[in-house]
Formats: C-alpha cells, structure tokens, sequence
C-alpha cells in the first residue's frame, strides 16, 4: 500500500514540474494570481540584477581606467629618468666647455683657482 502511495507521489511531483515548466513556456504562470502577487518581489529582484551587472562594468572599466595610469605613470618615470641623465650629462664642466667652443661665444675656461679677497683692517 505504501509502495502505491509513493508511486502516486511521485507521478503527481513529476507531472506538477512538467505542467509549471508547460505553463512557463506558454506564458500561463504570467496570469496566475500567485505570480501577480509576488510580481512587486519579481521586479525588486530584476531591479538587483541589473545594479549587480552594472556594478561590475563599473568594476572593469575602473580596472581598464587603472591600468591604463599605471601605464602611463611607468612611461613618465622613465621619460623621466632620461632627461635627468641628459641633463647631469650636459651640465659637467666639460661638456659646457665643449658647447661654449662649438658656438664661438668668445668665454674661455679659466684654469687658475680663483682668488680670495680679504678686506684688511
């Protein structure tokens, strides 16, 4: 008798699946007073769907956004780091003397320590 209980059970389980997937399909369970009643929680839910699926495109193009300065910083430090170089470079002594001689400007390097000036009293 049992057997026969269960049996029926599980037709019934099976056939109410197959008739809410039946009535899903064919748009039945939109007219149902149970869906209307619960259509104000369906909406909420849709509405958190869409904050969820924005929220991470806001995610990804601040991590693009991110990446992209990162980048950009790295190619600073090192346009950076070249200029210094040439400028340590070109303001040695020497290299101001050879400038000095390409344009002719008439300066001449002084190979004399200079001199103190002392006030006497």
């Amino acid at each position: 008798m049992t057997k026969v209980k269960e049996e029926n059970s599980t037709l019934k389980g099976i056939k109410k699946h197959t008739s809410l997937i039946a009535d899903l399909l064919n748009g039945n369970i939109l007219t149902r007073e149970s869906f209307l009643d619960h259509l104000p929680y369906v909406l909420f839910l849709a509405l958190l769907a869409l904050a969820y699926i924005s929220n991470g495109f806001l995610a990804e193009q601040n991590i693009r956004n991110l990446n992209k300065v990162n980048n950009e910083i790295k190619e600073l430090r090192s346009e950076y780091i070249t200029l210094k170089s040439e400028l340590m470079y070109k303001s040695k002594q020497s290299e101001l003397a050879k400038i000095i001689e390409e344009r002719e400007m008439g300066l001449l390097e002084s190979f004399e320590p200079p001199k103190k000036i002392v006030k006497s009293e």
